[in-house]
């Protein structure tokens, strides 16, 4: 005989049904992968505004920055989906989550926003 899972707050880790998923960590996954689909999009927008807004910087410049945050929009949206699915995964299976963290998409989200608040900077 097994004893029964405990969530976080010490209640049952089974939803309110008695045998599906903990519904709050099903929206918690929810949540997380909404907000770095924020961030894709804002990434995108940046992409955007850089090849339509700024006209001051060398065009390879402003085509290079472009490209780097329509990647690390896309770099974002792709880790997104991947991590909401393992983590759904790991849920149902009754597995603990994963705590890896995406490393490369934040280097190269940092590394672009940092580029593109120099070529503001570089405008004035």
């Amino acid at each position: 005989m097994t004893a029964p899972r405990t969530g976080p707050a010490g209640g049952p880790a089974d939803g309110p049904t008695g045998g599906s998923v903990d519904y709050r960590v099903t929206l918690a996954n929810e949540r997380t992968f909404l907000a770095w689909t924020r961030t894709a999009l804002a990434g995108a927008a940046a992409s955007v505004a850089v090849t339509q807004l700024v006209r001051e910087g060398a065009p390879a410049v402003r085509t290079a920055l472009a490209v780097l945050l329509a990647a690390g929009g896309l770099a974002a949206v792709t880790w997104a989906l991947v991590r909401w699915h393992a983590v759904e995964a790991a849920t149902r299976a009754g597995l603990p989550i994963g705590t890896r963290g995406p490393w490369a998409v934040t280097v190269v989200v940092g590394v672009v926003a940092a580029g593109a608040v120099l070529l503001a900077l570089g405008a004035r």
